[in-house]
C-alpha cells in the first residue's frame, strides 16, 4: 500500500521576509499563512501565492475605508500559498459579505480574516480537499462597554471567519465537505473560568460553534510538540496545549500560549497527523511557532 503525504505548514509569519526562505526549505505542499506581506521578490518562483483576489479585502470592499481617511485596512493577510509541484491549488476569490459566493467566491464578512482554496494532490487518486487560513485579530470593546482590555478580545473575527468557512457546509454528514481549518485564534484553548481576567466562555464558544459545524479540534497537543513549564495558570492542571506563541522580549524557552489551532472536518480528521514544531532550535524567525499538519491519504 501507497500512502501519499500532504505536508501542510501553518505559521502567523508577521510580514517578515525571512519566513519565506526558511517555507521553502522545508519541503512542505501547502503553507497556510497569517499576517503575510510579499515574499521577496528572488523567491516569486518558488512560491505561488495565487490571484491577489483571494486574499486582498481592498478589492471587494469599494474603498469604504478610504471614506473614512484611512490609508488602508490592512498591510498583512491571511494566505493559501502553493510550495510544490506535487499539488494543485484553485484558490477561492473574495467577495463581499452576500449571498453564497459563485462557483470560484467565497463572501466574507471581515477583513484579512480568512483565505480559502481547494488542494488537488497530483499524481495520486485522492480526492481534493479545501483548506482555510484564518486569524483572528484583535478588536477593541466600544467606548460604553467600559472594558479593561485595551486591546479587545479576538472571538469576533473568529466567529466572522466561522461564518464565513459555513458556506462550504452544506451537508449534516461532515465527509461531504473535507476541510481543513488552520491559524492563528490568538486564543488559548482550554481557558478556564478560574481566571478573573479571561473570558474563557467566549473562547469556548469559538471550540464550540466549530464542533457545531461538524469540525474536530486537532491540537496540536502534547505529546506532539513541547509543553510550557510550568503551565499557565488560566489553564487546566492536565492541559495538553504547546506553546506556540512568544513576544518579542521571551524565549522560546519561555514561551506560554498555544494561540495556533488546527480543526478539521469530522471523518476527513482520521487521517490527518499534526505536531508543532517548537522546541528551541525548530522555531524559526517569526514571533509565533511554525507546525506542521499531515494529512495522510491511503492508496
Amino acid at each position: 500500500m501507497v500512502v501519499d503525504v500532504i505536508k501542510v505548514v501553518s505559521w502567523n509569519i508577521a510580514k517578515r521576509q525571512e519566513p519565506w526562505r526558511e517555507l521553502v526549505k522545508m519541503d512542505a505542499d501547502v503553507a497556510l499563512l497569517q499576517e503575510a506581506g510579499d515574499p521577496p521578490w528572488n523567491l516569486t518562483d518558488k512560491v505561488d501565492t495565487g490571484p491577489q483576489e483571494h486574499w486582498d479585502s481592498h478589492l471587494w470592499n469599494s474603498n469604504w475605508y478610504r471614506r473614512h481617511g484611512w490609508r488602508y485596512i490592512a498591510d498583512r493577510w491571511p494566505k493559501v500559498v502553493r510550495l510544490s509541484d506535487r499539488v494543485e491549488i484553485e484558490w477561492f476569490d473574495q467577495d463581499g459579505p452576500r449571498g453564497s459566493g459563485s462557483q470560484g467566491t467565497i463572501p466574507v464578512s471581515g477583513a484579512g480574516n480568512i483565505a480559502v482554496a481547494k488542494v488537488k494532490p497530483l499524481n495520486s487518486d485522492q480526492r481534493p480537499f479545501l483548506v482555510a487560513s484564518i486569524y483572528a485579530s484583535w478588536i477593541g470593546a466600544r467606548p460604553t462597554a467600559f472594558s479593561k482590555w485595551r486591546v479587545g478580545m479576538p472571538d469576533g473575527s473568529a466567529h466572522r471567519a466561522i461564518s464565513d468557512l459555513s458556506v462550504f457546509v452544506g451537508d449534516a454528514d461532515p465527509l461531504t465537505y473535507r476541510i481543513l481549518a488552520a491559524g492563528d485564534l490568538n486564543m488559548d484553548y482550554g481557558w478556564t473560568d478560574d481566571e478573573p481576567l479571561g473570558l474563557g466562555a467566549r473562547e469556548r464558544s469559538v471550540w464550540d460553534r466549530f464542533k457545531a459545524l461538524g469540525f474536530e479540534y486537532l491540537g496540536p497537543q502534547h505529546p506532539n510538540g513541547r509543553q510550557p513549564n510550568p503551565a499557565p495558570k488560566h489553564l487546566p492542571p492536565d492541559t495538553k496545549n504547546v506553546s506556540t506563541f512568544r513576544s518579542n522580549y521571551m524565549s522560546p524557552m519561555t514561551a506560554q500560549l498555544q494561540l495556533d489551532h488546527v480543526f478539521a472536518s469530522r471523518g476527513f480528521h482520521e487521517g490527518i497527523k499534526t505536531r508543532a514544531l517548537n522546541c528551541v532550535c525548530q522555531w524559526g524567525s517569526s514571533d509565533g511557532g511554525e507546525w506542521v499538519i499531515r494529512p495522510r491519504f491511503a492508496v
